[in-house]
């Protein structure tokens, strides 16, 4: 029997009101289950009432189904299951959640994005070859933006990168003199740390080591004022950046779960890196990317050198960021220097940007950005703002690059 339209809306509404809950709770998993996805479920039972609900809380945990069933229990018999990432059709660390769902029961499963990883996906094919009635597609575009670190990992095979700066009003990130400290708030600084702690890798060029001997480290702590989220009044457009990962749970990633925190990555051609600089001590695991012909015998014995093709008069980012998910890192946090950020716009290898904009005004001094690519109007690199909002007395300004065909997609 055909279903009247008005049930046949009602129907699409109830799904993607139950797959934004299953969204909201993927977003918890942040910064704590690389290099696995964040997934959140939710459990219906017979009746069409709550039962269940999970999300993937960490790397070789329970995934999202395997929660939200558990809770559910034998109410799930007969009941639907709102899950935003295909579920998984292989033995990894636990079983498959394919196998899970069949086992409760589960008489109707939707899904929102389908799992591009040839080794786990299958999970809806054998739901249906078992008699469970599947939908999917139930608010990607939400699900995908979720997701979009390890998507971009699986699909691209190389690791996602936020780009953060921080600048004034006139687009300045330091002074003539190069002083630089500090620009922005305490709350935008402490917003920065909980960003860091939620990456797998924090990465720098030598230039921003040289001159200001950072430690590259994440340092989370709480900070009244200061806002993750969009505040009250903010201006918003999509979703939101999620929140950090909690102290201690950053670095599950491959190399960066050594030490005590994210992967400390330093792009430096030429080996220049001092073998006293902070960013080389034990505070977190440190990757020094270098040209092949460099020469690193300068270096502490202990430095972990990973050797790339050099590129232009840097090194292949591209390069780079495919040997980091090699390592099991999914997410990089872009941090420090306008050549460095410049390379990775121009290779069209940004994926989102973390603007901090202090009201203040230098007139002269670096800016935030060198050169790109882009040497007439036409070709400049379009965003799209995501959110705008206040941290303490600054502006959080969240941006992603609009697809273009000549650039990566």
């Amino acid at each position: 029997m055909e279903v009247p339209e008005q049930d046949a809306l009602h129907d699409a509404g109830h799904d993607a009101g139950h797959m934004a809950r299953a969204v909201a709770l993927a977003a918890r998993g942040h910064g704590t289950t690389s290099p696995n996805p964040v997934v959140g479920c939710v459990v219906l039972d017979a009746g069409g009432a709550v039962a269940g609900e999970g999300f993937h809380a960490y790397a070789g945990g329970p995934h999202a189904e395997v929660v939200a069933l558990a809770q559910a229990g034998e109410r799930a018999r007969g009941g639907t299951a709102y899950v935003t990432l295909e579920p998984c059709d292989h033995t990894g660390r636990t079983g498959p959640c394919s196998r899970a769902l069949l086992d409760a029961g589960i008489a109707r499963v939707v899904v929102a994005v389908a799992d591009p990883n040839p080794r786990a996906a299958g999970g809806a094919a054998r739901l249906r070859a078992a008699g469970v009635a599947v939908t999917t597609g139930v608010l990607a575009a939400e699900a995908e933006r979720v997701n979009e670190e390890w998507l971009t990992y699986a699909r691209l095979g190389r690791a996602h990168v936020t780009w953060k700066f921080a600048a004034t009003l006139d687009g300045r990130s330091a002074a003539e003199d190069g002083t630089s400290k500090w620009i922005t708030s305490p709350q935008a600084r402490a917003d920065v740390h909980r960003l860091r702690a939620a990456a797998d890798a924090i990465v720098a060029g030598v230039g921003t080591v040289l001159a200001d001997d950072p430690h590259l480290t994440a340092r989370p702590a709480p900070a009244p004022d200061a806002a993750p989220d969009a505040a009250p009044g903010a201006v918003v457009s999509g979703a939101a950046l999620p929140d950090a990962a909690a102290p201690g749970t950053a670095g599950t990633a491959g190399t960066a779960g050594a030490g005590g925190g994210p992967l400390r990555v330093v792009v430096d051609s030429d080996a220049r890196t001092p073998p006293d600089a902070r960013v080389l001590d034990d505070e977190a695991p440190t990757l020094l990317a270098v040209a092949a012909d460099a020469g690193t015998g300068h270096l502490p014995p202990k430095t972990d050198v990973l050797r790339l093709p050099r590129y232009g008069s840097g090194l292949d980012l591209r390069a780079l960021l495919t040997e980091l998910a090699a390592r099991e890192v999914v997410s990089v946090f872009l941090e420090g220097g306008p050549t460095l950020a410049g390379a990775f716009l121009r290779e069209g290898l940004i994926d989102r940007v973390v603007a901090y904009v202090a009201p203040a005004l230098l007139g002269s001094g670096r800016a935030a950005l060198g050169p790109a690519g882009v040497s007439t109007i036409g070709a400049l690199h379009r965003l799209t703002f995501e959110e705008i909002s206040p941290i303490g007395p600054d502006i959080r300004l969240i941006a992603r690059p609009i697809a273009q065909p000549s650039r990566e997609q």
